[in-house]
């Protein structure tokens, strides 16, 4: 059966991603082709730094705006961040160019934890911000927000990590954060019942975290 151009367009309104590869990177803009169509993405510029480098292939997280006269379609780099942006849309008199602005200007992980504090004072020193729209922010989503930003999580285990410095070298060489503060943090627990582990140098300990997390994520 032959789909017209307007049928398939519909049906991309309940499509989760985009994968293909990057063939542009802009301000506030994405091109990214799947199956010889080049899509124009309006994207965070916070997210477009996690977005592979132009001849690449990688995934977009993506919304369509669709109205009489206009069909725009807005990407992200993760779920958490899109999640965030139709956080952004309830709050009256924002619209998607506002929560964009918005977003290019202060990651998620920040953004997310100025709303759950109900910083008004941090979020009106966001580009894009006003007294009045602060305000509108804060009392529309402060306790409300409908994710945890893994973004936010993982700022704080690398904050209080005595291995931050292991994470990062195995992300450095690869492996998914995520995976890594795993690996890490199971190590680190079980080494820390071996006495002569405990009498290790910071440094030895951290060789010895690192070289184990190694084998453990590669099983």
């Amino acid at each position: 059966m032959i789909v017209s151009f307007w049928e398939f367009i519909y049906n991309l309104a309940m499509f989760n991603s985009l994968t293909g590869v990057v063939t542009g990177k802009f301000p506030q803009k994405l091109f990214i082709e799947t199956n010889g169509i080049e899509w124009d993405v309006t994207v965070p510029d916070t997210s477009l730094e996690k977005i592979p480098s132009v001849g690449i292939k990688g995934r977009v997280f993506v919304w369509m705006q669709h109205t009489e006269n206009l069909m725009s379609l807005f990407g992200f780099a993760t779920e958490n961040e899109r999640a965030l942006f139709f956080d952004l849309l309830k709050v009256d008199g924002i619209g998607p160019k506002g929560a964009v602005k918005i977003m290019s200007n202060i990651s998620v992980a920040a953004l997310a934890e100025i709303l759950d504090s109900g910083d008004v004072e941090a979020l009106k020193k966001v580009p894009g911000v006003g007294p009045k729209t602060a305000g509108k922010i804060i009392l529309s989503l402060k306790g409300k927000l409908s994710f945890v930003s893994n973004e936010k999580i993982s700022s704080a285990v690398r904050k209080n990590n005595a291995y931050s410095d292991v994470i990062d070298a195995l992300v450095s060489m690869g492996y998914d954060r995520a995976k890594a503060e795993d690996a890490v943090s199971k190590i680190s627990s079980e080494l820390q019942s071996d006495e002569k582990f405990s009498l290790l140098s910071q440094n030895a300990k951290e060789d010895s975290v690192f070289k184990k997390s190694i084998l453990e994520l590669a099983r």
